[in-house]
């Protein structure tokens, strides 16, 4: 995904780069005037499923392993033999491994942990997008980056989508792991402020090298909660476990990141980033496709105040500029 905070896009980079890690990928280059050709956009949809089948894929490997575990075991297997293949970032490590801390260890250790406590793999790929407005309020504090009344307007449309999902699970056992999702998406924001400080790194390395922060502390983490449990699950792992590990790690991290980084190096990010829109369609589309779930008529409010707060976020300074001109 290097970081966008220096490049000149504009409201782009309060809209988007802001949203998720991803397009912070876009600060490697310039953008680019050329236009997505067909193969573009395939490529872009196809990271869009991989990385929205991400969440069913956790959902069948929490139910093979312990979700601490489960996540150690991801960022092994990105570090090994990716970090032999990768350079290191042209940052300070001590940015690189603040950013392994609160992205690869926190983020992933209380999102694993909600979808094995029953969180349902498509509202997690859903309410985890709600890292965008921890972002905004930790970049505002921390850098003086105030946002723009059309990404307020989005944040406030969107924060109530996520109350309107919370209301159906304040009173039962739902509303533990809805939390601990939630916690996921506050690490995130607070992971993308630290790699605001790394500048213009390729951003593949940066993910590739802050893993090797997460498989001491996640595997001290599932020692002390999950027992020897874990690596009894490990021992007798069979092909569904490891296929979603690799999974997780080559498809969802070393492929979607450098196709990602490739297309932002191609073209503007606001061609490219629009697409990680789809992540959580595509997320609780293969979750009903997989598992079958269902929401009730409420959270799919929810979730449409959520996606509407989200498109207005990244396409609404656009299109109030292009009104007012």
């Amino acid at each position: 995904m290097a970081i966008a905070a220096k490049q000149s896009i504009g409201v782009w980079w309060n809209a988007s780069s802001l949203r998720d890690p991803h397009a912070r990928s876009a600060s490697m280059s310039a953008p680019h005037a050329s236009t997505m050709t067909s193969r573009d956009y395939l490529t872009a949809l196809a990271i869009t499923v991989v990385w929205g089948v991400n969440f069913v894929v956790i959902k069948i490997g929490v139910g093979e392993a312990p979700p601490l575990m489960l996540a150690a075991l991801r960022f092994l297997v990105v570090i090994f033999p990716a970090i032999f293949f990768v350079k290191p970032p042209a940052t300070s490590w001590r940015i690189v491994a603040g950013y392994g801390i609160f992205i690869a260890v926190l983020q992933f250790a209380f999102m694993f942990s909600a979808v094995s406590l029953g969180m349902p793999a498509g509202l997690t790929s859903l309410v985890v997008q709600s890292q965008m407005f921890f972002t905004m309020l930790a970049v505002w504090f921390a850098f003086g980056e105030r946002p723009v009344f059309q990404q307020i307007l989005g944040a406030l449309v969107a924060f109530g989508g996520i109350l309107v999902i919370a209301s159906q699970r304040w009173g039962g056992a739902g509303l533990l792991p809805f939390l601990l999702v939630i916690g996921g998406a506050a690490s995130w924001g607070a992971g993308n402020v630290i790699g605001k400080f790394a500048g213009r790194v390729d951003m593949l390395a940066f993910i590739v090298w802050s893993s090797l922060v997460a498989p001491l502390p996640l595997l001290g983490m599932s020692a002390v909660v999950e027992g020897r449990a874990a690596w009894a699950a490990v021992a007798n792992g069979g092909w569904l476990l490891w296929g979603c590990v690799v999974y997780l790690a080559w498809l969802g991290t070393i492929f979607g990141y450098s196709l990602w980084a490739r297309l932002l190096s191609r073209h503007s990010a606001a061609e490219v980033a629009p697409f990680s829109l789809l992540v959580p369609l595509s997320g609780m589309a293969s979750a009903r496709l997989a598992f079958g779930e269902t929401a009730s008529a409420v959270e799919w409010m929810g979730a449409g105040l959520v996606l509407a707060g989200l498109s207005w976020n990244v396409f609404g300074p656009r299109l109030m500029a292009r009104a007012l001109r």
